[in-house]
């Protein structure tokens, strides 16, 4: 029995960021705010490169809190979507080279979101990575952290819960 030979590893890299530039794409917040995802294998991690127009109080200066939430809450939406998007296309269930003919998925809807401002953003890039603590046909938790120099320093954290959405051709409840 022959094995069909494996993919040339660039192949596979450029269709999976091929996939996540379709995902964040899709989404004028992210390109807005000019947040970016640097993907190592399955790990997402989102990058806030600095703007002025970030900055809440230009006296200190610091970062605008709704900015810091917002980095957060589309840190945690994007990798609950791209696990959703990685697993299918791992197991063959979307075809990536299609991706850009198809509609875009529908995002998980958020129903709760606390944030823990912890230290004041500086004017700099930030950086943050979420994880999943659960996810299921109808609802997921996220817990998301944010850092700037230091990633054992976060300057906030948040637990998101969302409502997933129906998967592609469920009926609708």
């Amino acid at each position: 029995m022959n094995r069909p030979k494996p993919e040339p590893v660039h192949v596979i890299k450029s269709r999976r960021e091929a996939a996540l530039s379709w995902l964040t794409g899709g989404v004028p917040y992210i390109q807005y705010l000019g947040i970016q995802f640097d993907r190592r294998g399955d790990e997402l991690t989102a990058v806030l490169p600095f703007d002025d127009k970030l900055i809440g109080n230009p006296m200190l200066p610091a970062l605008h809190g709704g900015v810091t939430a917002a980095f957060l809450e589309v840190t945690a939406i994007i990798e609950l979507a791209w696990s959703t998007l990685w697993e299918d296309m791992e197991a063959g269930r979307i075809d990536p080279a299609k991706l850009a003919e198809s509609q875009f998925p529908a995002l998980p809807k958020t129903i709760d979101f606390t944030v823990d401002y912890l230290r004041t953003g500086l004017p700099r890039d930030a950086y943050a990575r979420a994880r999943v603590n659960r996810f299921g046909r109808r609802y997921a938790s996220v817990h998301v952290e944010a850092w700037q120099d230091n990633r054992e320093r976060p300057f906030a954290l948040g637990s998101v819960h969302f409502l997933m959405p129906p998967p592609p051709g469920a009926p609708a409840e």
